[in-house]
């Protein structure tokens, strides 16, 4: 009788093993020589697996690093106050944010442009990666006039959120005027950023969010890792 290759049947293993949760989203699975070992086969065979694993979206690898359980997709809604901790903790994830930059500089001319400022006036930039359970869903660029916003980057050495910094420089609410989805191919900075291949797909989300008065607040950039969030428009 024929049976299945053995490559097949190490990979319907772990698959079996990641459902039953002995490997939870963002854990890194064994390496090839462990696998291996386990099941007595060369590190061909083994790699064999986990191409198969790859290709069925439940692990990616990572040059170096090895290979992840992937994180199941978090909904993620965009409306007109979109905030990354509320949205994340409402569909029942754990949110977290790590800033990787903080820096005044003169706007360049799309900056300028998204913000009503003059091409060269001071904005303070922010930068970072947002996980939910400690899996990077996103990278982010926020930009912020720096004459309206005077304390802004003070404050963000208090607090990861940035709805609290801009609360405690007097703003006390924003709301997102425009909203543009691309989708892209990961360029290699990004992926090593969110834990991705190089070229994985990636929405990405370009927007303007304003003050109570109109005043454009913020120009933001989110790169999305496109198997780990699911976007919801909402008509609000």
């Amino acid at each position: 009788m024929a049976r299945s290759p053995i490559w097949r049947a190490i990979a319907d293993t772990l698959t079996a093993e990641i459902a039953r949760a002995h490997y939870a989203p963002g854990d890194r699975l064994p390496t090839e020589a462990e696998l291996a070992d386990r099941f007595g086969v060369n590190r061909h065979t083994v790699r064999h697996a986990l191409a198969a694993l790859t290709d069925q979206g439940l692990i990616h690898t990572r040059r170096g690093s090895g290979a992840f359980v992937a994180a199941r997709p978090a909904d993620y809604a965009l409306g007109r106050r979109t905030r990354f901790h509320q949205n994340l903790a409402a569909a029942g994830r754990n949110p977290a944010r790590d800033i990787t930059r903080r820096q005044t500089r003169p706007a360049d001319a799309g900056e300028a442009a998204a913000l009503n400022l003059q091409p060269g006036d001071a904005v303070h930039v922010i930068e970072g990666v947002s996980t939910a359970d400690g899996v990077p869903m996103a990278a982010f660029r926020s930009v912020f006039p720096a004459a309206q916003l005077p304390g802004l980057l003070a404050r963000l050495t208090q607090t990861s959120s940035i709805t609290e910094a801009l609360v405690a420089e007097g703003v006390a609410d924003y709301t997102r005027a425009t909203t543009r989805l691309t989708a892209i191919a990961a360029p290699a900075t990004l992926a090593l950023l969110l834990r991705l291949p190089e070229a994985a797909p990636l929405l990405r989300s370009t927007s303007v969010n304003i003050d109570p008065q109109g005043r454009p607040l913020e120009f933001g950039t989110t790169w999305f890792a496109g198997d780990r969030v699911t976007l919801t428009v909402t008509p609000d």
